[in-house]
Order: C-alpha cells, then sequence, then structure tokens
C-alpha cells in the first residue's frame, strides 16, 4: 500500500495536534508539515513533498478559499481537502470552485476522514451527504434564478458523466470506454459547458440534482 503524504492546515495548534495524532494511527499515512495559514501550506510544499492537504477554511493571512486558488496554480498534483466547521451554502461553493476535492465537517469520523484522504489521493472526488446536499440546493437555486437549463447529453457523455458520478478519473474513464484520454477530456468538456458548471464537482451535483446519475 503505498504512502500517502499529508500537510496539515489549520490556525489552532490543538486542532492541528488532533489531526495530527489521529492520523498517526494509520501506517498508510504521513504527515509531511503542519500550517497556520496558507502562506505557510505554499512555502511548505516548495520543500515538502505531499499528496494531500487538509485545509482548515478560516485562516489568518491567506484563508482557505484563496489557498485552494493558489494550489491549483502552483500545485495542481496537490489534492485538497477542506476541512472545516462552516458548511453555509456561500463556503461550499467557493470551497468547490475553488479547486477542492473533498469536503468534510469537523466531527466527521475517523474512518469517513480517512477514506477521503484515500478517495482524493487518487484523484476522484468526494463530499459529505449533507455537503452535496447543500451544493445542489444553491445551485438548484442559482440555476433557477438564472433561469439555466441543461442541454440533452449524448450517449457517450452520459456514459462519461456515469464514471464521473463514481469519481473516476479521465484515464479510467478512458479504460472502461476504450477511448483515449484526450477524447474523455473532450466529452468532460463538453458536460461542463452543457451543465454551465465549473468543474468536474460541480457538473455531478447538477446532474445528480437534475436526476441523471446517483451519487454513491
Amino acid at each position: 500500500m503505498d504512502t500517502i503524504r499529508i500537510l496539515v492546515a489549520d490556525d489552532h495548534p490543538i486542532v492541528r495536534d488532533g489531526l495530527v495524532a489521529v492520523l498517526g494511527t494509520e501506517e498508510q499515512f504521513e504527515i509531511t508539515g503542519q500550517a497556520s495559514n496558507g502562506v505557510e501550506v505554499l512555502n511548505l510544499l516548495r520543500t515538502r513533498q505531499t499528496d494531500v492537504v487538509l485545509l482548515d477554511l478560516e485562516m489568518p493571512e491567506m484563508d482557505g478559499v484563496e489557498t485552494l486558488k493558489q494550489l491549483a496554480g502552483t500545485h495542481p498534483d496537490v489534492r485538497a481537502i477542506v476541512f472545516t466547521a462552516f458548511d453555509t451554502d456561500e463556503r461550499i461553493v467557493a470551497a468547490v470552485e475553488a479547486g477542492a476535492k473533498g469536503y468534510l465537517l469537523k466531527g466527521a469520523p475517523r474512518d469517513e476522514l480517512f477514506n477521503a484522504i484515500r478517495v482524493v489521493q487518487k484523484g476522484e472526488s468526494l463530499l459529505q451527504p449533507v455537503v452535496a446536499s447543500k451544493l445542489m440546493q444553491h445551485m438548484s437555486a442559482q440555476r433557477g434564478e438564472h433561469n439555466v437549463s441543461p442541454e440533452a447529453l449524448t450517449e457517450r457523455e452520459m456514459e462519461v458523466m456515469h464514471l464521473l458520478a463514481q469519481g473516476q478519473p479521465n484515464k479510467e474513464i478512458a479504460a472502461k470506454l476504450f477511448i483515449s484520454e484526450r477524447t474523455v477530456k473532450f466529452h468532460v468538456s463538453s458536460i461542463l459547458g452543457k451543465l454551465n458548471a465549473g468543474n468536474r464537482t460541480e457538473a455531478v451535483t447538477i446532474a445528480a440534482q437534475q436526476g441523471l446519475v446517483k451519487l454513491q
């Protein structure tokens, strides 16, 4: 089992210490560092190879959303999971749009946190059911406000959409559908455009709200 290298970012030392202690009970996990704000996260990532960042949203100097935006440009291979007490629609939407691959509320069971880290490290996305529900409700309201009606997806796009809903990365989708990764990227881009989604997670959420797919 490959080691998953994790950086913990939270402005409360007690929370960080608690997370490090919990994560340390899993042999597969290796803690690469601790940060109290987004600036420290980016500085640590320059010298420490990391797979997953556990990121709080409310931090001084550089908050979680801005950190996510910076990560997308400077460390696109690092997967970020938001681990926070904030569950408002605005916070969730902002984090997902900024590139969060996972969103968990503090108080989530240890097994759920461990699973989220493994899922996200593989390039997939994971939202807690309560978070996914809030995101779906928000997007539904937004589409109603702007009268957005997703165009019908083609048969092939629906096949890709179902695999996206399972959290499959492009490479796995290509293998299962016997097409190239470039073709998968083309279909994903088309799906995002038709559903008026900013990223894969939003596309899956919108498709689920429309009844096109079911969230597992």
